[in-house]
């Protein structure tokens, strides 16, 4: 079905919701990174600035070659008191969709629900190719909403026995972890202590920590990382000795070196440029190695790419012109 010409598709967080479920998730991204492997894509490193409370960023990218080739737009604000204070989401945004080939404007959607589905499928992607065969325990640090999508990701990718919840706020994790129980088939658990990181063969760090909490005595041979958390300068999760004993991944080099862990690791000395193996498409696509062999830690390095965002927004936009779902705004 193609657009109605001088129309804007208006889409709320609801009908995304109704649109996509995660495994359509994990495909448009997987399709996304294999565009940009091929030299299919374009995408420019991330923008942001910080305001009173909060920050801001921008985030865009293309799909071309072929007819349905789409640019997408998102902007998205950061103010991590909401929940707390104002009952509002941490994060909250719009993303702008326009034909790739003529510029025609097609969409404006909520990017709540595309945000934490497209993070949640990078880790799942990476974790088929980085987690050790056999992993069985996991830990996920950071009990928040990217908390909940990043276990319902690493369930969906490597047969786990048993998760383990992490937070600083003991009641988040209890909450998260019974949640979960409700819906996941293994053994998932609070913990107070980040030390059941040692027993763990996957561990995910998805908080809006701006100290390294997780260092190498909390993480034994053959564990796979994925760093979710750093998505601008001041973040950080992961302790830069943790990179220098690791395989190092990355969604996109430029921007991991500009506002995610591997930047404070660069800036460290701990490791150089060269040290980083591959990127996430480089994986994707086949023409990098991921895990070499059992022992080795590997760590991904996830900031978010807009990338992500038009795979998953071209895929949402197509699925609500299929189902008729949207609201048309008329604009010229």
């Amino acid at each position: 079905m193609r657009p109605i010409s001088g129309s804007l598709l208006i889409l709320s967080r609801a009908d995304v919701a109704r649109l996509m479920d995660f495994p359509a998730y994990v495909d448009a991204v997987e399709a996304g990174f294999r565009a940009a492997a091929s030299g299919h894509a374009l995408g420019p490193p991330a923008t942001g600035f910080a305001v009173p409370g909060g920050s801001y960023h921008a985030k865009a990218a293309a799909l071309l070659g072929d007819p349905d080739g789409m640019v997408a737009i998102k902007l998205n604000g950061n103010y991590p008191g909401n929940p707390a204070a104002r009952g509002l989401p941490t994060i909250q945004g719009v993303i702008y969709l326009a034909d790739a080939g003529d510029g025609r404007p097609l969409a404006l959607m909520d990017s709540i629900e595309i945000t934490i589905n497209r993070t949640g499928a990078a880790t799942a992607l990476a974790a088929r190719h980085l987690a050790r065969p056999g992993s069985c325990v996991a830990t996920i640090c950071g009990a928040g909403v990217q908390g909940r999508i990043q276990a319902r990701a690493i369930a969906r990718v490597v047969r786990l026995d048993r998760m383990y919840i992490w937070d600083i706020r003991a009641e988040a994790a209890q909450a998260l972890a019974d949640e979960l129980s409700k819906e996941l088939t293994f053994d998932i658990r609070p913990s107070a202590e980040l030390a059941v990181a040692r027993r763990s063969d996957v561990i995910v760090t998805c908080t809006s920590s701006r100290q390294a909490f997780l260092s190498p005595d909390l993480v034994r041979p053959g564990t796979f990382i994925a760093a979710v958390g750093a998505d601008n300068p001041d973040k950080q999760e992961i302790d830069p000795a943790l990179f220098a004993c690791a395989t190092v991944v990355v969604d996109s080099f430029e921007q991991c070196a500009e506002i995610g862990d591997l930047h404070h690791a660069l800036t460290a000395g701990a490791i150089g440029r060269e040290d980083v193996r591959a990127s996430l498409a480089e994986l994707v696509a086949g023409s990098k190695l991921g895990r070499c062999n059992a022992e080795e830690i590997t760590l991904f390095d996830s900031t978010g790419l807009g990338l992500q965002d038009v795979a998953a927004a071209a895929a949402v936009y197509r699925r609500a012109l299929e189902a008729g779902i949207g609201e048309r705004f008329t604009i010229n």
